[in-house]
């Protein structure tokens, strides 16, 4: 009884009556299993391509450009075409009918072929650095973007449909982000763990290298004498020379790893899906006269509050590039450790939780709108003190290491307060208009979180590439590591500032929302009458 109690105070839901506890702990765990899926390819799929699959090497083209351009564009192209499906597939889940509702059905239907495509995603078999074997993948890629679409506007539109209550809402989209985060997590943090420990033996130490020169000291001496290179390029090549067969090894061992993690995590997540799906229930929907396409995309412009959350979200794209494939590549390459890209992960991780808790006290105090522009100010000014401190001394990394905590802050605040924003924006359309408009509203928040990766991983391998990393011999100069962290932070600074202006000009508070689901109420139970006396 007691734990009754507490899980409908967590939730702010009431026994016997509407959405249950129950059904906000199902919702949660189809997020988490979710996001053992969108991690896996979000994080690990850019440095499967250049590391594993060595298109990242020097020399390795597709078509007229070399391989790490190729791979950036990829990214960028497919989740941007992804995310412009986002309103097409928000217009049909709003067609969509049946006796399960509108966005549960979804989250049955797709968990198998999302799970099938996401491991064709990570084939082990492919030959490195063949254009046939990037077309292949890309292809692939690109029909999971598709349908894992498919599956994950109706996800974060369900909530609207468990509730229109923007309090209880709140909470359940609060503790479902937290498990989505800790979903994320999981994979973020021993991933790299698991892909550093089983490629050791294929890598050189720092003292393996500098015995290397030293052997080579009078052959490195008479190459810069007779080529006129510098002594950094005739060491390079030396070490490029010795390490080549060791990190084709290497990047074999990578695909067989990237492959098993694949399927161990689809195995973990499918029956997580079909829980979510088997214990919640919709409530807020419409049931006549589906809208179509055109008439979706009139409400969305409709939808001005909305639409100043997507422009937030789009200049906010970059603010958390050290947490995509940029952050993996600095910790395996400048580093010398990619297991320390789950630290980096880790770090971000307390100042996030905290924030996450919080978001219910700081929107009844400050509201959601200023509690968003002021956690993206704060982390705007973080950003800059790591970018102006730098990283080249181990007192400069324990300010970066705190700088990483504080910007917990703002990412985990922002990881609620937006699903919560979009929840109130569905309610201000349909107090405007008349239709609730669920699917196409949330389409833009899964629009958001895929531009977010887009930015997140055409920035990190663009500076991957700025930074001249040769991933078949692990090479980097240090002017190399001073321009890769230079763009992956001072996008970060720019991408945070950027966020919260439009912000400014967003109008809809908590009392405003109570005001509108209660005049919409009114207007229902008016027409109800209405109709009963006729």
């Amino acid at each position: 009884m007691e734990q009754k109690s507490f899980l409908h105070k967590l939730f702010g839901t009431t026994p016997g009556k509407g959405v249950q506890p129950k059904e906000a702990i199902a919702y949660s765990v189809a997020g988490f299993g979710q996001n053992f899926i969108c991690t896996i390819i979000g994080s690990y799929l850019t440095i499967f391509l250049t590391d594993a699959l060595l298109f990242g090497a020097d020399g390795v083209t597709v078509g007229a450009i070399s391989g790490s351009m190729a791979v950036a564009y990829l990214m960028l192209g497919t989740r941007v075409f992804d995310a412009l499906n986002d309103p097409i597939m928000g217009s049909i889940v709003d067609r969509t009918r049946t006796k399960w509702g509108k966005c549960r059905p979804y989250l049955k239907w797709m968990a198998i072929p999302i799970g099938i495509m996401t491991v064709l995603c990570f084939m082990p078999f492919l030959p490195a650095k063949a254009t046939s074997t990037f077309a292949t993948v890309a292809v692939i890629y690109v029909i999971w973007s598709v349908v894992y679409t498919i599956a994950d506007v109706p996800y974060w539109g369900l909530s609207t449909c468990l509730t229109n209550n923007t309090v209880v809402r709140g909470n359940i989209l609060t503790v479902a982000r937290l498990v989505c985060t800790l979903g994320a997590g999981i994979v973020t943090v021993f991933v790299p763990i698991i892909t550093n420990g089983v490629t050791a033996k294929f890598k050189y130490t720092a003292s393996d290298i500098a015995l290397i020169l030293s052997d080579k000291a009078d052959a490195i001496a008479k190459m810069v004498e007779s080529q006129g290179i510098t002594a950094e390029a005739a060491a390079q090549s030396f070490v490029g020379t010795v390490r080549a067969g060791q990190e084709l090894a290497n990047a074999d061992m990578l695909k067989i790893t990237y492959f098993i993690c694949a399927v161990v995590l689809v195995a973990a997540a499918i029956p997580m899906f079909f829980y979510g799906f088997k214990n919640t229930k919709e409530r807020f929907t419409a049931t006549d006269n589906p809208p179509s396409l055109g008439h979706n995309l009139k409400l969305l412009f409709k939808n001005k509050q909305l639409l100043l959350i997507v422009i937030s979200g789009v200049l906010g794209g970059a603010r958390m590039v050290y947490s995509y494939t940029g952050g993996l590549y600095f910790a395996k390459y400048v580093l010398q450790n990619e297991g320390f890209y789950s630290l980096i992960t880790l770090l971000v991780v307390p100042g996030g939780l905290v924030a996450s808790v919080l978001v219910p006290w700081m929107s009844k105090k400050f509201t959601k709108k200023w509690s968003y522009i002021a956690v993206h100010l704060f982390g705007g000014v973080v950003m800059a003190v790591m970018y102006f401190v730098g990283y080249d001394a181990p007192w400069k990394l324990v300010i970066a290491a705190i700088g990483l905590v504080l910007l917990g802050i703002p990412q985990g605040v922002n990881n609620i307060i937006t699903y919560a924003m979009i929840g109130d924006t569905v309610d201000y359309l349909e107090w405007k208009t008349g239709e609730r408009g669920e699917g196409i509203c949330f389409a833009m928040q899964t629009l958001i979180n895929k531009i977010g990766m887009a930015v997140g991983a055409f920035i990190g391998v663009i500076s991957f590439s700025a930074a001249g990393i040769n991933s078949e011999t692990g090479f980097i100069s240090a002017q190399g590591a001073d321009t890769l962290w230079n763009m992956l932070v001072l996008s970060g600074v720019i991408s945070m500032f950027a966020c919260a202006v439009p912000m400014f000009f967003y109008k809809i508070t908590e009392k405003k929302q109570a005001e509108m689901v209660a005049e919409v109420e009114a207007r229902k139970a008016q027409a109800e009458k209405a109709e009963i006396t006729q």
